[in-house]
């Protein structure tokens, strides 16, 4: 029997299938540069027009930060009265305080070969890059850190949370242009890294297919320092191939491959029970350590998902 852990393509001489599209073919500095251009326009309207308010309002700051005293009012708290000042002034003042805002964000952005597969206008890691940018810009412009970590089985590259436009450019066009060392994947190691790096509770988005094992318990110990929130991305050739007779599959993470008939009833079983049982795995794991995971699917309105995700968590 053939193993069906991953769910990844290529065509063959016996029949054609649509070829994974990579981003990183063909790139060069002018590309690179135009599409970050692009994706910064994009990102921007979407944070300036839909996200402003609801990012705001979705993760909370740290506590609330001393901002000034006033005279105090009726329905005042009277803990908060200040009364060296009261008794220097001759009547009450009370402390106001405001929400200390600023947050640090961390994304988890998996780097690994299965990300380059997609079918449906776009690659997964299309679609992670997409949905990194305009989180990244959705949390500079409230004044947020951000810092990636890039990783496969393995800490490809981590870039330290900093503010402003300049930062998140660099991000963008790390994510554009980066080319990873493995194509294998290793959540735990990447989540353990990230506990070991982030001293202060952070916002914490991992973006993936969650084609991994064992990183249950990493992903706990993160969940209880941080707020914690999956996205795995995935195609709807991950869930299903259609009946195109004989073809030839290619694991992008291990370099094998193998023959698989798509007109084979229980084949095609067997592989949408595998994709049913990663993506019910993510879910259970995410409900355990309760944290939140969105799943989205290449080609479909993330906007709208992370949108209504956000609201919902106001």
């Amino acid at each position: 029997m053939f193993s069906f852990r991953k769910n990844k393509y290529k065509s063959s001489q016996h029949n054609n299938i649509n070829t994974p599209l990579s981003t990183e073919e063909g790139d060069n500095d002018a590309s690179i540069s135009s599409r970050v251009r692009e994706l910064e326009i994009k990102s921007k309207r979407l944070t300036n027009h839909l996200f402003s308010g609801e990012y705001h309002s979705a993760f909370k700051g740290r506590g609330m930060a001393f901002k000034e005293v006033r005279e105090y009012q009726a329905g005042d708290d009277i803990r908060f009265i200040e009364w060296n000042v009261s008794a220097r002034m001759g009547h009450a003042y009370s402390k106001l305080f405001e929400e200390e805002r600023e947050l640090s964000v961390y994304l988890l952005i998996d780097t690994s070969a299965s990300n380059l597969f997609g079918t449906n206008k776009q690659t997964k890691r299309d679609l992670i890059t997409e949905i990194s940018a305009a989180i990244a810009f959705s949390a500079v412009s409230n004044n947020d850190k951000i810092s990636t970590i890039l990783f496969s089985d393995r800490i490809e590259k981590y870039v330290p949370a900093r503010k402003g436009r300049q930062h998140v450019l660099r991000i963008v066009r790390e994510l554009l242009g980066f080319t990873p060392v493995s194509g294998k994947t290793d959540l735990e190691k990447a989540l353990r890294f990230l506990t070991s790096t982030a001293k202060h509770k952070s916002i914490v988005f991992i973006l993936s297919d969650f084609v991994a094992d064992h990183y249950e318990q990493a992903l706990g110990v993160a969940a209880k320092k941080h707020d914690v929130i999956g996205i795995q991305v995935f195609d709807r050739m991950d869930m299903q191939l259609p009946r195109i007779g004989l073809v030839e599959i290619s694991d992008p993470e291990t370099g094998d491959n193998f023959l698989f008939d798509s007109n084979d009833k229980y084949a095609r079983l067997r592989y949408s029970k595998q994709f049913d049982e990663i993506t019910s795995q993510a879910r259970r794991q995410f409900k355990k350590v309760g944290a939140d995971l969105l799943q989205i699917e290449t080609g479909q309105d993330f906007v709208a998902i992370l949108q209504q995700f956000f609201i919902k968590r106001k």
